[in-house]
């Protein structure tokens, strides 16, 4: 805190951190309306989370220029969470998140995050992607969207047959789309037309437009921050003793780690100032989202498009995440009727958008010519999102990750030599795990029966007890000798 406030005192590095809380505000905007309303919840929510990002984390040491807020990659797990226990259970669930996360930090896991795979955390935001992107095509066309990942793959020929036939489901969807394509273009720009955020200008020219042509949409309902603050109540926290509320919350609390942990990373490869403090980066995601339980709000994470917007824009230190929730704040308390004009076509739009980008289509031909192993790994992680659910999926991921990484790391070579006195001697050298046993077998077994045989496992780096077992049993059935057996 003391650093800020010295900050505040250096005119150069102020007025770089005001103009970068300028742009990081007008990238937020739409962003945290556009989440909230995807994830079925009312606007003001993922308002309140974005000012809570940055006036609360923004404040707390871990990361200095990576920005807090709601985000596109929990989009899908919300809905799902306020779908099966209800709007008054979210905050019950992501207080319970944030102190799980604070919990963690303390307990210096923070760091072990890092070790997750990258291919798992890049499937997990690749099905995430999938499923927001379908999902919100239904959304730009004004039709209630499937509940299931799969239901909202299929069911897109339908939905295009209805947005060619119906009038009423045409005009949103072609908004929508229209938002889509500023938004694409817009990266095309000169470099000067770029420093005007790109999804400010797509939302407010689909607002133009919906409000100069008369169109029939539907807008974003805003009622103000204030009324939509719901702390959860004792029956919200009862909610919780169950399985279903216990994967949700280490779901919210692994994603949205692993997610801010990430980008803490990414944003540190962008500039020269001091590097992230993991634990503490934990801890203060952790604060973050305890306040937005209390505030009845939606889960936050670091922010991978906000924070480098940030450090593009020339922040210097944390006043500019601080100063962008601050302006969060006043335009939600003075200009709430602006939030209200919007389009939610226009908003699905943005939505769509983030949802490809959260794909790594451009990563995925050199992953699969370089690590296939990782690739698949990739695939079936985002192939378990869309088939069962967020939880389920990560976890399969993550197990696949494992049993990858375990059979790449139990290579062995036996080598089969014969003595000028006619005995083979076969040298094993590697790791000697279970899952190596059947080639293992395969070749001792195939030795001749009529010579003797010695084993020498000396140069095996490691030997697990299932490959011992069965080695001292082969040996004594062979009636043959086991050199260095203790050793290895």
């Amino acid at each position: 805190m003391l650093s800020t406030l010295k900050n505040l005192k250096d005119p150069v590095t102020l007025r770089q951190d005001v103009l970068a809380s300028l742009v990081v505000f007008l990238v937020a905007l739409p962003l945290c309306v556009g989440v909230a309303v995807a994830s079925g919840v009312p606007a003001e929510l993922g308002l309140i989370t974005g000012i809570v990002g940055g006036l609360v984390v923004g404040c707390l040491p871990g990361s200095s220029l990576q920005v807090s807020g709601p985000a596109a990659g929990l989009t899908v797990l919300v809905f799902e969470a306020v779908h099966e226990f209800g709007l008054g259970a979210l905050g019950a669930i992501v207080l319970a998140t944030g102190l799980l996360q604070i919990i963690l930090g303390a307990l210096h896991f923070g760091r072990l995050f890092r070790a997750v795979s990258v291919a798992v955390v890049q499937g997990m935001l690749a099905g995430i992607g999938l499923v927001l992107l379908f999902g919100q095509l239904y959304t730009m066309a004004g039709v209630k969207q499937p509940r299931s990942g799969v239901d909202k793959i299929t069911g897109v020929p339908g939905l295009i047959g209805t947005v060619v036939t119906d009038a009423d489901a045409l005009t949103p969807f072609l908004l929508g789309a229209g938002t889509i394509v500023v938004l694409v273009l817009w990266k095309k720009l000169p470099a000067g037309a770029q420093m005007v955020p790109a999804p400010l200008v797509a939302v407010a020219l689909a607002t133009a437009v919906s409000a100069l042509a008369g169109l029939s949409v539907a807008n974003v309902e805003f009622e103000g921050i204030v009324q939509a603050v719901q702390p959860p109540g004792a029956d919200d926290f009862g909610a919780l003793g169950s399985m279903a509320a216990l994967s949700t919350i280490l779901a919210f609390a692994l994603i949205a780690s692993a997610e801010s942990l990430f980008s803490a990373a990414a944003v540190d490869r962008m500039h020269d100032g001091p590097r992230t403090e993991y634990d503490k980066e934990l801890m203060a995601q952790g604060v973050g989202n305890t306040v937005c339980g209390i505030l009845g709000a939606l889960p936050m994470t670091a922010v991978i498009v906000r924070s480098s917007a940030n450090v593009q824009a020339g922040a210097r230190t944390k006043n500019a995440r601080i100063l962008h929730g601050a302006w969060l704040l006043l335009f939600s308390a003075l200009l709430p009727a602006a939030v209200g004009i919007i389009p939610l076509a226009a908003l699905a739009g943005v939505l769509v958008h983030a949802g490809c980008k959260l794909v790594p289509v451009q990563q995925i031909v050199p992953l699969w010519r370089q690590h296939r192993g990782e690739a698949v790994v990739l695939a079936v992680t985002a192939i378990g999102i869309i088939v069962t659910n967020m939880f389920e999926g990560v976890l399969i991921g993550l197990l696949l990750a494992v049993v990858k990484s375990a059979w790449e790391t139990s290579q062995i070579h036996l080598d089969v030599q014969e003595t000028v006195e006619g005995r083979l001697t076969v040298t094993a050298s590697g790791n000697a795990t279970f899952l190596r046993l059947p080639r293992m077998l395969e070749t001792l077994e195939a030795l001749p029966e009529d010579r003797p045989v010695e084993l020498d496992l000396s140069q095996l780096r490691h030997l697990d007890h299932a490959c011992r077992t069965v080695l001292e049993t082969w040996a004594e059935h062979r009636g043959t000798t086991i050199e260095a057996l203790t050793k290895a």
